[in-house]
């Protein structure tokens, strides 16, 4: 499911991504002493918080910039950083909205949405017109399964910022309503306002993404390729070059993308999909990284059940992606929760039990390949009439996941 962060500036969030809303926080200030090249220095955020630490919102905009770089280095320890931040923020002005949107953010990309939620309205409270809490709210209510409230917080941002943070939230929102036409439309709108090369090729890649889950290899590699024109460290983008060449039967090609990919951040949906087309090239996966990789941010405060679900079900103990899974719906109840208990239990025997899941996974409509593909399997087994799309590759379902 694709993934939403906030930091500090007009940039770019998201799990494994993400797209932007910036906190209100003082600019940078040319004052003081000057450059060998004898322009003004322009002060950083750490230097204005050693000379003025009672600054919250600038606390609050460096917790912003650490939960970021915990999603674009695989970092978890940047979390605990934040939260450090966070509680100077706190401390000084707990009540401030800048403080309790970081705050939501924060509890966001630690996969706690009840609390994201709960601290983005207290900050909608505190200021009816901060669209950074918008944007948190709606990621959060998305995640929790609550799409009309996810909505209402997507069209308010879109009434107060209307801008690359806003059109991405509404991309998605129509993407999983069955409307991949708007989709794009409102990607297209973001791509035209985002200056930035980050949002530049954020944008690109996630044009990238509606183009591959609808079969469209050749234009998704293209916008992989002019995601990483405009960023070539946005790592994302090469992780679509990787799956355009697998689901394209360059296998070759493939891992030697991905070998980049899991290098310069090895998360674990990268390492998954990196073993899948091990597999699929008649290799041996190597695990040992990945379950690395969950420890450490379990250690960090980072609980991510719906990873272990969809692992454990595809290549592992189907009764333990089901305990994975139940826990995650329990906390979660969205869509990709839904289906991943769904094909957990389907995996484990249990296709009557499966089958409401699957359901309720592609009740909205909306067109990801790997959901109606479990719901298909689902009900083929219970002697239903169902149609499995000849084109959809099951050897490679991680790549399928919309990330």
């Amino acid at each position: 499911m694709r993934a939403f962060a906030v930091f500090a500036g007009l940039a770019l969030l998201g799990a494994v991504a993400f797209t932007i809303v910036s906190f209100s926080a003082p600019a940078s200030s040319p004052a003081g002493p000057v450059t060998a090249a004898g322009q003004p220095h322009r002060e950083t955020l750490q230097e204005r918080l050693r000379r003025l630490p009672g600054d919250h919102r600038g606390w609050a905009q460096l917790a912003g910039q650490y939960v970021d770089r915990a999603r674009t280095t695989g970092d978890p320890a940047f979390y605990t950083k934040a939260e450090g931040a966070l509680a100077r923020a706190a401390a000084l002005d707990a009540g401030d909205d800048a403080v309790l949107t970081a705050r939501a953010a924060l509890a966001a990309g630690r996969h706690e949405f009840a609390d994201a939620a709960r601290l983005a309205e207290r900050a909608i409270a505190a200021n009816p017109y901060g669209a950074a809490a918008y944007g948190v709210l709606a990621d959060a209510r998305t995640q929790l399964g609550d799409l009309a409230a996810a909505q209402r917080a997507v069209d308010r941002m879109m009434g107060l910022r209307p801008g690359v943070a806003a059109f991405a939230r509404a991309s998605y929102a129509a993407e999983l309503r069955g409307d991949p036409d708007r989709a794009r439309e409102y990607l297209e709108y973001a791509h035209a306002d985002a200056w930035a090369p980050a949002d530049v090729a954020y944008v690109r890649y996630y044009l990238g993404e509606l183009a591959l889950h609808a079969g469209d290899l050749r234009t998704a590699a293209g916008w992989y390729a002019k995601a990483l024109q405009a960023d070539p460290a946005y790592t994302p983008a090469l992780a679509g070059q990787a799956r355009a060449a697998a689901l394209g039967g360059r296998l070759d090609e493939a891992l030697d993308l991905y070998q980049r990919v899991v290098t310069r951040l090895p998360l674990p949906q990268y390492l998954v999909e990196q073993g899948e087309v091990r597999l699929k090239a008649g290799l041996r996966p190597d695990w040992t990284l990945l379950a690395a990789q969950r420890r450490l941010f379990q250690a960090a405060g980072v609980y991510d059940e719906l990873t272990g679900a969809e692992f454990e079900a595809d290549h592992g103990d189907p009764r333990r992606a089901v305990r994975y899974a139940r826990a995650e719906y329990a906390r979660h109840p969205n869509l990709v929760a839904a289906d991943a208990l769904a094909w957990a239990l389907f995996r484990a025997g249990e296709p009557a039990e499966a089958l409401p899941y699957a359901r309720k996974a592609t009740s909205t409509g909306w067109r990801n390949p790997l959901l109606r593909y479990h719901r298909a399997r689902i009900e083929q087994a219970l002697g239903l009439s169902a149609r499995i799309d000849p084109g959809f590759d099951p050897s490679l379902p991680a790549l399928a996941r919309f990330s």
